[in-house]
């Protein structure tokens, strides 16, 4: 009962922080529907463009897109954690903006935290290592890593569907580009 609870109350804050999110998105992103060739590419390389990334966002309303972010993800890999009889000693934890998924000695620790002094969510991976995701202001706003312009959701699909031996979709998750 106190689980339904807390989902329902963060269903709620999402809901309150997704009309925030889309008011600070038509306000700080801009899509051309002329070019879509151009807007590919710098969804795919994440272009240094100022149209594309997180500049001059207000330090709320990025707070508000982490905690969000950190916050789906923690619930869903919850979900993963309850369905796979191979991860039951696996730990999650999410506290301060600091998301830990302890998968065990086999597979290592994931740390996910989010860095407001450079805008950004950082990824400690134990399969790739460490990552620095920047928010991009499109398609209701992702996490990209500028240097292979991989996703942080695409990441974590592709990495822990190896860990579990199933395909996870982290496609569901809030501010996904997978």
């Amino acid at each position: 009962m106190i689980k339904n609870f807390i989902r329902t109350s963060r269903w709620l804050t999402r809901r309150q922080i997704d009309i925030i999110s889309q008011v600070a998105l038509r306000r700080y992103s801009y899509v051309s529907s002329r070019n879509t060739s151009r807007n590919i590419i710098e969804r795919r390389f994440a272009s240094s463009s100022s149209s594309t990334q997180v500049c001059d966002i207000e330090p709320a309303v990025f707070e508000e897109i982490c905690s969000e972010t950190l916050e789906s993800l923690c619930d869903y890999f919850e979900e993963i954690v309850e369905s796979d009889p191979n991860l039951k000693g696996a730990d999650i934890t999410y506290t301060d903006g600091v998301l830990t998924v302890a998968f065990g000695g086999n597979y290592g620790t994931y740390v996910i935290n989010r860095q407001t002094p450079n805008k950004q969510i950082w990824l400690s991976s134990p399969v790739s290592g460490p990552k620095r995701y920047d928010l991009i202001l499109k398609d209701g706003g992702y996490w990209l890593y500028k240097h292979d312009g991989v996703s942080l959701h695409q990441l974590l699909q592709n990495e822990i569907s190896k860990i579990v031996k199933n395909k996870v979709e982290f496609s569901n998750c809030t501010h996904s580009l997978v």
